[in-house]
């Protein structure tokens, strides 16, 4: 019985936490360049950066710089997620397809700068930089904030 109750806790802890790391957002995307922290930071005016993240959020704090470009998904945090569901503001990115862009959110699980991100590419941008773990990765590495 013991044993029974062992693999049975034992499962639901690996649905849990495959559960959880279900809705973290895929670690590429092609087309996207996936970069950290130090990429952005050592490539700083050379790159535009805009965070996707909630208008309160860029307020509060985000990576010196950056342009508020909040994503309202709206759609499914999944791969093939419908974009007529979401809205955003396309006219926030420069009209140059060639432009070096940064999008951000607040890490791995938001999926806010992941679809962005896409939908810069869907749109023709050639040079579109996804910084996957966000804000947070940012912080974490001590950089400065605004």
């Amino acid at each position: 019985m013991k044993k029974i109750l062992s693999v049975l806790v034992a499962l639901s802890i690996l649905l849990i936490a495959g559960h959880a790391m279900a809705t973290d957002t895929p670690m590429s995307y092609q087309g996207i360049s996936v970069v950290n922290a130090d990429w952005v930071k050592a490539n700083m005016g050379k790159v535009m950066v805009f965070d996707a993240r909630k208008k309160g959020e860029y307020v509060e704090k985000h990576i010196p710089g950056a342009i508020s470009a909040y994503y309202n998904d709206k759609s499914e945090k999944k791969l093939d997620f419908d974009p007529a569901q979401d809205e955003w503001d396309m006219k926030k990115y420069p009209a140059d397809k060639n432009e070096s862009i940064v999008i951000y959110c607040n890490g791995p699980a938001c999926w806010k700068s992941f679809k962005t991100a896409i939908m810069l590419v869907k749109a023709g941008y050639k040079k579109v930089h996804w910084l996957r773990d966000g804000f947070p990765g940012w912080v974490d590495k001590g950089y400065p904030t605004e």
